[in-house]
């Protein structure tokens, strides 16, 4: 695999967090929803379970972004490093 290449990979894996970025943050609005609804049902069940669901999926979500933010460090650095304006600029 070729520099540009592994830039590209690098770039779709970043596409990648925050899809699944995205996806932890609209489970985490679901699961406030269902939390609100249930204030009409009280369902005792929902009441126990719920807040422990939402507190691990908000733990994901913060360890997902960090992941990303340490890994868009990581692309950057590649991209500087090697010097990968120039090689594009080669190919385009």
């Amino acid at each position: 695999m070729d520099k540009l290449e592994k830039m590209e990979m690098m770039d779709k894996i970043l596409r990648e967090f925050e899809d699944l970025r995205n996806s932890q943050t609209s489970v985490l609005k679901k699961i406030s929803k269902i939390e609100a609804d249930n204030i009409n049902l009280g369902v005792g069940l929902l009441e126990k379970k719920l807040p422990e669901m939402w507190q691990n999926v908000d733990s994901n979500l913060a360890l997902v972004s960090a992941l990303e933010e340490e890994f868009q460090e990581y692309r950057d650095k590649y991209y500087t490093d090697n010097n990968i304006a120039s090689l594009q600029e080669k190919t385009g």
